[in-house]
């Protein structure tokens, strides 16, 4: 009986089971997302930073090798065993290794730039602008362009009106009568 079983599961063990197929999308709209997934990935500043991190660390590996060959060939010369040599290979892996530090920093400054913006944004705006009619049910959550520029129209009346108060609280401290 066991022998029966044991048959029984090499011959299920030995049937392949199909496995279900990704169907892939149609080619024209994979090869625009790609596009514009590319596109917002040049624009983004932390995706830079992702696609740097990759080359910092290899650059910092490279960094790390030859210094220690470095350090290896100052200790044959300060032990007498060989003649003193420089390497340019150090300065020039370290130049890169900055470069791209430098890189990323300025990319970080601008997405912490890029947050504070929105932030902003969102506290004077607090209603998110779309350039597009907005869906039905969404009316009260989008403001489109042609609101938003009437909101800005508003701000910049009362920021006058602001500024003249302020121009005519100076003038009657100039000017006491």
């Amino acid at each position: 009986m066991a022998g029966v079983q044991q048959q029984q599961m090499q011959g299920v063990q030995s049937i392949p089971v199909p496995q279900p197929q990704p169907q892939p999308p149609p080619p024209a709209q994979s090869q625009q997302q790609q596009q514009q997934q590319q596109q917002q990935s040049l624009d983004d500043p932390t995706s830079k930073v992702k696609m740097l991190v990759p080359h910092l660390r290899e650059a910092l590996v490279n960094l790390m090798k030859i210094t220690s060959h470095n350090f290896a060939a100052n200790a044959a010369v300060d032990n007498a065993l060989k003649s003193e040599s420089t390497s340019q290979k150090l300065d020039k892996n370290l130049e890169e290794f900055y470069s791209i530090c430098d890189q990323i920093e300025v990319n970080l400054r601008l997405a912490r730039q890029y947050a504070i913006q929105g932030a902003e944004s969102a506290h004077h705006t607090p209603i998110p602008v779309t350039g597009i009619k907005p869906e039905q049910g969404l009316g009260d959550t989008i403001q489109t362009y042609s609101q938003y520029i009437s909101t800005v129209k508003t701000q910049i009346t009362c920021a006058r009106e602001i500024h003249d108060a302020l121009l005519e609280g100076c003038r009657k401290l100039g000017n006491p009568t």
